[in-house]
Order: C-alpha cells, then structure tokens, then sequence
C-alpha cells in the first residue's frame, strides 16, 4: 500500500488535527482518534509537539500499523503561525513485514490478497493461528481452531507425496494440495518472516462452483464457471492498489525533484504518470463500489448520526484541496444539528464525493455552501457550488452509470454520483440535483431523520 504524492495536514495551536488529505484522516479515525481532534499516532503526535516547542521544522521516519498492515512513511512537521502543518511521504508496506527484496515483497503482497487462507506458522512449521474466508474452506477453519502446536501438513494432503514432516519449508513452497471438504486444487506459498517463523497461503487454482453437486475441473472452463461475483472488489481492487499507488509514489518523487536534478520536461512527463495513475486507482475504486451496491445483499448498517458532524468531517478531509484551489468551504452553524439514521461511513463517502466534485469543477476563488436541517421525516444536507451547473433535463441523467456529462480529462469515472445515489436510497432516503438560484449545482441528500435524538434534544 503506498499513496498519491505527499500527504498534507494541519494542526492547531492545540495539536488537534484539523485539516487533512483524506489518507491521513482515514488512519486517525482507524486508529480511534477523532477528526478533528488530538493525533491519534502517539509518533506523529509527539514530532508535532517538538516541532510546534521548538519552532523549527523536523522529520522523522515512522511505522505504524493499520488493520493489520505494517506501514511505514516519512513525516516533516513545521510550525505555521499558531499551528503546525504536516507533509508526509513515501507511504508504504513496510520493507520489513516480509524477508526477500522489495520486487519479492510486491508479489507477496498480491498472493497475500489472492489467498482464502492465511496460517502463521512457528520456526518447525507448527500452527500458531490461522483463518480461511472460503465456504467451502469451513472443515480446514474449525481444524484450525483446534490445531494449535500441530504440523499444518496434518490438516491436508500433499499431492503426489507420502513424505510427513519434518521437511525443509522450500520443499512444500507452492506444492499442490487437497483439502478436506474442498473440492478445488489447492497451491501454497510459504513466506518467510523476518521476526521468525513463516506464513503459508493457500491459493486456489480451480473456481469454486455455486452448488455442491457440481464438480470442478482441475484446468477449469471460465465459460462454464462464470462465478466472478465479488472479484473485483475482494481480490482485485486490493491486489492493484498498490502497484497503482507505487506509480503514483515514484511519479511524485520523481516531478518533485526529490531524487535529485531533473530537466523540465520531465518533470511534467512524471505529472502525468502521477495523475493518470490517481485516476485509474480513482477508477477501481469506484468499480469496487459499484460491485458492492448492485449485490443483492448489499445492506448498509444504520446508526444515530448527525450529518451536520459528517459534513465537517468530510470538509475537513477536502479542506487542503479547496485551499489549493482558493474555494471556500461554508459548513452550518455550530449550533445546527441534523439527527439522522444511516450508514456513518457510507454518509462520509457520498459528502466527500459531492464536496470533492464541487471542489474539482468549481471555479476558483468562489465557495462551496453546505446546509443542513429537519424537514418533517427526512434529515437533509445540500451541498451548493457556484459552478456552470446542470442543466433541469440532466438532472437524472447525471445519476447514471458512467454519466460525466460530456466532461473530459481526469476528472473521474462517471460512477461517484451513481454510487452515491444507490447508497442514499439502501438507507431509505435519496439524492437529487436541482439548479442553485444564483447558479451552480445544488445537490440535497435525504436521510430518515432521528426522531429520538430530536425529542431528547428538545427536552
């Protein structure tokens, strides 16, 4: 996992994080931090506390680790005023989650995404702990419940081979095996690591078939196994980001001038790598999306929420972005409040699509306007840019699949609106666009209100 260029964020005077690229943001809520709020990285925290004291810029290299991903990345606080802000870069797995070079790490890294089992094993390639997602994988998971301190050759069979343990783990790297209750052939990959002991992934080679009476070929037919639901969003959309994102990395270290000297034309050559690949990683992230709400059991998960708190949070997310570009973003007062039920983060993903497609196609030096408030059953937000607008009969044109409206360049994948108006409805409200009495685009989200936040409020 790496990201776009570098990574811009602001604090205040009181170390609270309140303006961010959406990837640092994104960390502090995993993390458990609020935004805004204090840092939630205790390292990052205390670089900007040294810096904000001693009043000169610093830098520091820094780990952390996120859903259970080794990270690593560069960090330069440097005091602003009665703030600080924060660059940071190179963004990336870190280089010691795995043993091998960084090229070994990069398709470690897709068989880690492609694999339905994952086991950590001990120095003598005994079971320490292990998980299997695959339906037809539930025998190999409850034997890994109980298998702790057994050999994993135990668990399956080797193909073509009698031999039981000990084996050197070179001789079992990507050998062919069965596994009780599965049907499809099965291959492992056995990775070494660095603080000792291996992980072992099981890969499948054949597709899994949608009824247990049917059989699967070894060499399987892609036509007679047309099961690719889920494809894009669990194995590939998580396999590309980061090849994706290591394009977009080395592009910006390269127009940055970073890696030393370089000829102005080049420089320009390295920012249209850099963007080309933001947009294809912009891209396939929303085909992941899209996948999501046009399955069938797509449900999304309601909450008490506030949308006046996710529009601030979103803005903040964007504020760097509209900086840039000299648009200001105007939020509701801080004595507004609009209770509703619904999905937080589905909420915060369609607010940063329409505060982000208000910022991208506005035009400069001009504001974003953002409202909320309670209009009978219905929560509501409006999101108003002072832009060409859209026209009243493109009005629901806009909402469809891959839709832009005649726009060219990078500017996205016609699918953001789309999503976003597929989400607003799985959680009982809806997305609408109407023209903005002084001009620009005025989009208003619904969401069922929440009568008992109001009645507590009230009394």
């Amino acid at each position: 996992m790496t990201t776009a260029g570098v990574i811009r964020a602001r604090c205040d005077s009181a170390d609270r994080l309140v303006e961010s690229d959406e990837t640092l943001a994104a960390l502090q809520i995993r993390l458990g931090g609020a935004y805004p709020g204090v840092i939630a990285l205790p390292g990052l925290l205390a670089l900007v506390r040294r810096a904000r004291l001693a009043g000169a810029p610093l830098f520091a290299a820094m780990t952390v680790t996120d859903e259970g991903q080794p990270l690593s990345f560069s960090a330069r606080a440097i005091p602003d005023g009665s703030g600080t802000r924060i660059e940071i870069s190179d963004w990336k797995v870190a280089a010691d989650a795995w043993q091998g070079d960084e090229a070994a790490a990069t398709d470690e890294a897709l068989i880690r995404q492609l694999a339905e089992a994952h086991i950590v094993l001990d120095a003598e390639q005994r079971i320490v702990s292990g998980s299997a997602t695959a339906r037809d994988l539930v025998d190999l998971a409850s034997s890994l419940q109980q298998g702790f301190g057994r050999y994993w050759t135990d668990l399956v069979t080797l193909e073509g081979s009698a031999h039981r343990q000990p084996l050197h783990w070179r001789l079992l790297d990507e050998a062919q095996v069965a596994v009780p209750g599965s049907s499809r052939v099965w291959k492992t990959r056995i990775l070494p690591l660095r603080a000792g002991g291996f992980e072992l992934l099981l890969v499948a080679q054949t597709v899994l078939a949608e009824a247990p009476s049917m059989t699967v070929s070894a060499v399987p037919d892609p036509l007679a196994h047309p099961d690719w639901k889920g494809l894009l969003g669990r194995k590939l959309a998580p396999a590309l980001r980061l090849p994706i994102n290591r394009i977009v990395a080395n592009a910006e270290t390269i127009r940055t001038r970073l890696a030393g000297p370089l000829a102005e034309q080049y420089v320009g050559y390295a920012g249209d790598i850099a963007e080309a690949g933001r947009h294809l990683l912009s891209l396939v992230e929303d085909l992941a999306d899209l996948e999501t709400v046009e399955d069938e059991g797509f449900s999304p998960a309601p909450d008490h929420i506030d949308l006046v708190d996710c529009a601030r949070r979103a803005a903040g997310i964007l504020g760097v972005r509209a900086q840039e570009r000299r648009i200001a973003l105007v939020l509701p007062a801080l004595d507004v409040a609009a209770p509703a039920i619904a999905e937080f983060r589905r909420v915060l993903q369609i607010l940063l699509n329409l505060i982000g497609n208000a910022v991208r196609y506005s035009p400069e030096d001009t504001r974003i306007e953002v409202d909320c408030g309670i209009d009978g059953e219905f929560a509501w937000i409006t999101v108003q840019d002072q832009g060409q607008g859209i026209a009243r009969d493109q009005a629901e044109k806009v909402f469809e699949k891959f839709e832009r409206l005649g726009r060219s360049g990078n500017g996205g994948s016609g699918l953001g609106l789309y999503i976003s108006r597929r989400l607003a409805r799985a959680m009982g409200g809806d997305l609408t666009v109407q023209q903005a009495p002084e001009g620009g685009a005025k989009f208003v989200l619904l969401l069922p209100a929440d009568r008992a936040a109001q009645a507590s409020a009230a009394g």
